[in-house]
């Protein structure tokens, strides 16, 4: 059975109104509703995820910070980074947590090597990493099922904001972006690899795991 996957880029979006979109779909969703990607970038905005430590907050300044119902602790959103909110049936597709992550992360490693990036992920802080430094976060909430947020890709972007906080729980944690390890500078430029990554990973991984 195919299981529909729709793309929908957005631009630049305040957060709060796609947070509430997200919950929005997920909470109305039905059996054979489609899968979606959202692709989109953010203004400049830290979002908390769910217990996460006031004290990762370091020095917020005039930026906003937005508590929501996303797993981990503090992160960052700013023009220049490419976010993918995944709204994926994992039930339908097969999948529990852990796989998705996995696939989520590969399909990220994967877009990077296109530009002769070696990324890595870790077990102990869900994410992709270029020598150590952090290139992409990830948090997700799985709701009935149903996985709503995502991902976030640093392209070509201001990092100065990550050193206000603790990005994801961790001081001291360097951050990274792909211009910086000559790729593109221009999301357009990121969009459609990232995307079929994303896609190619999902159907690959649901049908063979339905076929077990």
């Amino acid at each position: 059975m195919s299981i529909p996957l729709t793309v929908r880029e957005w631009g630049l979006q305040p957060y709060e109104p796609i947070w509430k979109a997200m919950q929005t779909y997920t909470d109305t969703r039905g059996e054979h509703s489609e899968d979606q990607i959202w692709l989109l970038e953010h203004p400049p905005v830290f979002t908390q995820g769910q217990g996460g430590k006031p004290e990762h907050v370091l020095n917020p300044g005039s930026i906003p910070v937005i508590p929501v119902d996303r797993g981990g602790q503090v992160t960052y959103h700013g023009p220049g980074q490419l976010v993918a909110y995944l709204l994926v049936d994992l039930t339908r597709r097969g999948f529990s947590v852990r796989p998705f992550v996995n696939v989520i992360e590969g399909a990220l490693i994967k877009t990077l090597a296109h530009w002769g990036i070696e990324a890595v992920a870790r077990k102990d802080a869900p994410g992709v990493y270029v020598e150590g430094a952090k290139i992409a976060s990830l948090g997700l909430r799985i709701r009935n099922g149903r996985s709503y947020h995502g991902l976030a890709l640093n392209v070509h972007m201001d990092l100065e904001p990550f050193s206000r906080i603790n990005p994801c729980g961790f001081s001291g944690m360097k951050m990274t972006q792909l211009s910086q390890w000559g790729g593109p500078e221009h999301l357009a430029e990121v969009t459609p690899l990232l995307v079929e990554c994303l896609t190619q990973a999902l159907c690959e991984t649901s049908i063979s795991g339905s076929s077990t």
